[in-house]
């Protein structure tokens, strides 16, 4: 994919004057609240680069711009291009030294983000500045032009909302180290919610991962158990023959391939399952495609991100996406 620059020139048309002023004293006062409440000191180079999902969006980009240009990396493991371009935003979030912060996203495990920003394709790259979101440039753009976007950022955001950055404490290797947690709180609610699967009781199960969930989004256990007790729920009452037939006979049916991808894995045919979705994503557009793939990412999380199947998956998903 060939980058596509979006010269800064056009923030005076996305926000008007008005908008850029109100935004400003909304930041000017975030400030002083942080201040006010002892925030706003030296930070340490580590915490210049961050991984942002949806439950922490609001307040890893959204109020961290009121305070400093937050950019944007969105990138995903298969894609290519990201590979290469990802570490030298890295390289220049250290060499800017706190003029701006990186948040990256991975589109795979955010695909809401991915929406709302109306992404196209990977890598693509935004900021947000005193919470306004602004489009940067998309494809493994060349350093120096990169270099003059983040220039052409910064200047917008010193000018424009009164964003200097913040203060880099190079000798300061992160947060001093926190003492050992106790045993987690959730630890009694996984269990249950084990047991519950192990005794058919996928209703209950479902309901001990989303408590689980509702307090702790990011719980990688959870998400993975959920995605399986759903999986089960799902395929409860099926009958086999009958879906497969049904998807035999009607190959842009979305909902009769879901349906015998859910068995295929069941079943323990996981290439089966991810290469049914990948051809079905190839073949319909619209609301039809994005079941599909979601869909096929929930599979994804049943059978866990380092397995090579699922890797394999990612990039032929990648290949009819993009």
């Amino acid at each position: 994919m060939q980058p596509r620059n979006m010269s800064m020139s056009g923030v005076v048309d996305l926000a008007a004057v008005k908008a850029a002023q109100e935004a400003k004293a909304k930041a000017e006062q975030a400030r002083a609240e942080a201040a006010r409440q002892g925030g706003g000191g030296a930070v340490p180079p580590s915490s210049l680069v961050i991984d942002v999902n949806e439950a922490d969006f609001e307040r890893e980009v959204l109020q961290r711009s009121t305070e400093v240009p937050v950019v944007i990396d969105f990138w995903a493991e298969w894609c290519e291009p990201c590979k290469q371009l990802s570490p030298l935003l890295e390289r220049l979030t250290a060499e800017y030294a706190g003029r701006f912060v990186l948040a990256k996203i991975d589109v795979d495990a955010n695909q809401m983000l991915m929406q709302q920003f109306g992404v196209q394709g990977i890598p693509a790259v935004f900021a947000v500045v005193a919470g306004q979101a602004l489009p940067l440039f998309q494809g493994a753009a060349p350093e120096a032009q990169i270099r003059g976007t983040l220039d052409q950022l910064i200047q917008v955001a010193e000018e424009r909302f009164g964003l200097t950055g913040i203060t880099v404490d190079a000798d300061a290797q992160g947060a001093a180290p926190a003492a050992e947690a106790p045993a987690g709180p959730y630890d009694a609610l996984l269990e249950a919610a084990v047991r519950a699967l192990d005794a058919g009781d996928l209703a209950g199960a479902v309901q001990a991962y989303k408590n689980v969930l509702s307090d702790d989004p990011a719980n990688t256990e959870a998400k993975a158990g959920l995605a399986q007790a759903q999986l089960l729920q799902r395929v409860q009452g099926l009958d086999p023959q009958a879906v497969r037939k049904d998807a035999a006979e009607k190959p842009g049916d979305v909902t009769a391939q879901i349906a015998a991808a859910d068995l295929d894995l069941v079943g323990g045919h996981v290439q089966d399952a991810f290469g049914r979705l990948v051809d079905t994503v190839a073949r319909t557009a619209g609301d039809d495609r994005t079941a599909a793939r979601v869909r096929l990412l929930e599979l994804f999380e049943i059978v866990g991100a380092d397995d090579p199947r699922v890797t394999t998956a990612r990039t032929a998903l990648a290949r009819v996406l993009f």
